[in-house]
């Protein structure tokens, strides 16, 4: 802005030439010079205020915008974290069988923990949660509230009834962590099987849950794969046919007074596991300690189907007799030398009822001669017979979802002798698994292929497997085991309307300090049904059966296994869609007479 000079010179010369006044002057530029100050105060003032309107109309713009945007929003519950560092992943999948019901899933609930800075009334809070978890102590929890330390866990799982009673002490120094927990809706049913979890890394607002045993710990990976979205994992076990196996085996359990017991079903043609049952067993909910004294085969964690390793007896004869036919040896009514007892050096070998001096191969196998065994498996020679049996699996680890399959090594002769190959050929000095012994029948009636046995269920029917007998060999053997049924040892497992071939093992069972026991027993049963075309093969086990019904105690598994297994079968097979032969033959009949 240009400066007006209150007194310019050229006017005030001028003025006073023609006389005038210079003071009207002084005063016309004074009052020029105001009203521009003036002008240019208005115009900053308005600058000023058109700035800062703009500047409210911004700000309040944006106010309104967020305010929408939060409108429109889905509501989310602010968290606020206690515990720096990385955050903990707490989703796990659910466990479900083949048809979708549920094994395992999570539930939500709550840990509660103190800061005792923070309590009023440390004495009353003590006394009321000691009401609450009687197994907490009060005076260490006293000790705890009103000594030095600034946090204290005090649960790490509670109900909902036990949060309320939490909620309802009303001590500000008490704080809740919500977490998620495992559940097992089904309590003790598949417990061997489920395992359990445990809590790993922890924080007050979280838990990571980690398998401990079973499929939790074997698919423990899986299971918490955040790129599986949740997806629920299936197992090849049914949860009907699961629960049927384990009612009828505690029942027969406690009906042979039995020290324990263990049962698999299996799918002979894709090694599908529907059903795997150990006893004793456990509430994985409330899943107890590993025993740290005494022996571990005693504990119920302890899974007989997988981790037991026992002689089980004459079911093993079907394998050096299956090799026999498989290799042309014999023929089903060939005739061996089965004179009893059988001396070889030192060494005598009995059968338990004598076949007289010969008998058939069939004989052999379904009256159970330990001599005619022996004599085949002397035939056959321990090379052959080591690679047969190695070609069975039985010789290595399960290849099994189970953290404890893995662990279980079958135990052989140190030294495979002529005498080993004679004892193992009947089922002595080769300790292997109920799962094991599945597996291997799987292959024999099923026309002869290897099953790798699972416990995951498959959507579409695995390969064919490496072949150990030929088709012909395997309709040998299923003959033979519906003989087993019909006229041998195993006649308490026949099942009316449903044909089942088996072959029965009792052997004595093995004293840990040496040698065996004379009075205790394994007990164990391999069948297959229907027997003339086997869909599924179930393997039943008793740990030290005594049937006294009669006037004398029978341990012999005919008498305590077999119909065990026989029960299992006729309550199982409707479940699995097993037709009874009366209706196939009816519908064959009516079909043949439309013809």
């Amino acid at each position: 802005m240009k400066r007006i000079a209150l007194r310019p010179l050229p006017r005030i010369l001028s003025a006073r030439d023609r006389g005038e006044s210079t003071a009207a002057i002084e005063r016309e530029n004074l009052r020029a010079r105001n009203d521009a100050l003036r002008e240019r105060s208005r115009m900053q003032a308005e600058s000023r205020l058109l700035v800062l309107g703009l500047a409210f109309v911004l700000l309040f713009a944006t106010v309104g915008l967020r305010m929408g945007t939060v409108a429109l929003a889905d509501g989310t519950e602010p968290r606020a974290s206690f515990v720096p560092g990385p955050a903990i992943s707490a989703l796990r999948a659910d466990i479900t069988d083949r048809n979708g019901a549920l094994l395992a899933t999570n539930l939500v609930t709550n840990a509660i923990f103190a800061h005792p800075p923070q309590m009023i009334d440390p004495e009353r809070t003590a006394r009321e949660l000691v009401a609450i978890f009687p197994d907490l102590d009060e005076a260490r929890l006293l000790r705890d509230f009103t000594g030095d330390r600034r946090f204290v866990w005090l649960k790490r799982r509670l109900s909902p009834e036990q949060v309320q009673a939490v909620h309802d002490i009303g001590e500000p120094g008490i704080a809740f962590g919500a977490r998620e927990m495992r559940l097992y809706p089904n309590g003790r049913l598949a417990s061997h099987v489920l395992g359990g979890t445990r809590f790993g890394t922890e924080g007050v607002s979280s838990a990571e849950v980690i398998g401990v045993a079973g499929v939790e710990l074997a698919l423990d990976e899986a299971l918490r794969d955040p790129a599986r979205m949740g997806a629920p994992v299936a197992l090849s076990l049914d949860l009907p046919v699961q629960g049927v196996v384990t009612q009828v085996l505690e029942g027969g359990m406690r009906l042979m007074n039995a020290a324990g017991a263990a049962a698999v079903l299996m799918d002979a043609r894709t090694g599908e596991i529907r059903a795997l049952v150990s006893l004793p067993d456990f509430d994985p909910n409330d899943r107890p300690r590993p025993a740290t004294t005494g022996d571990p085969s005693q504990s119920p964690l302890f899974n007989r189907a997988v981790q037991g390793l026992y002689e089980l007896g004459s079911t093993l004869k079907t394998f050096p007799i299956a090799q026999a036919l498989d290799e042309g040896l014999v023929r089903p009514d060939s005739m061996v030398n089965t004179q009893t007892p059988m001396q070889w050096g030192r060494f005598t070998i009995r059968d338990f009822r004598s076949l007289g001096r010969e008998a058939s191969v069939t004989d052999v196998f379904a009256r159970s001669s330990n001599v005619g065994t022996a004599r085949l498996a002397l035939e056959l020679g321990a090379g052959r017979q080591q690679a047969f049996l190695s070609d069975l699996g039985l010789f290595q680890p399960l290849p099994l979802e189970l953290a404890e399959a893995a662990r279980a090594r079958p135990l052989l002769p140190q030294r495979w002798s002529e005498i080993s190959t004679i004892t193992v050929s009947y089922g002595h000095g080769l300790s292997i698994s109920p799962v094991h012994l599945a597996t291997a029948y799987a292959a024999m009636v099923n026309g002869g292929t290897m099953v790798t046995p699972t416990l995951l269920s498959r959507e579409t029917p695995p390969a064919p497997g490496r072949r150990v007998i030929s088709p012909a060999t395997s309709v040998q053997i299923n003959e033979m085991m519906r003989r087993t049924v019909t006229d041998g040892t195993a006649s308490f497992a026949e099942v009316p309307f449903y044909s089942v071939g088996a072959k029965t093992g009792t052997a004595d069972k093995v004293n840990p300090a040496g040698g065996y026991f004379r009075e205790r027993v394994i007990a164990t049963i391999a069948t297959s049904f229907p027997a003339h075309d086997p869909d599924y093969v179930l393997v039943v086990m008793l740990d030290e059966p005594v049937e006294t019904s009669g006037t004398e105690p029978r341990r012999t598994a005919g008498w305590t296994a077999a119909p065990v297994a026989g029960e299992i079968i006729r309550r199982i097979a409707p479940l699995l869609g097993i037709e009874p032969e009366i209706a196939r033959s009816s519908v064959s009949a009516l079909s043949q007479r439309s013809h």
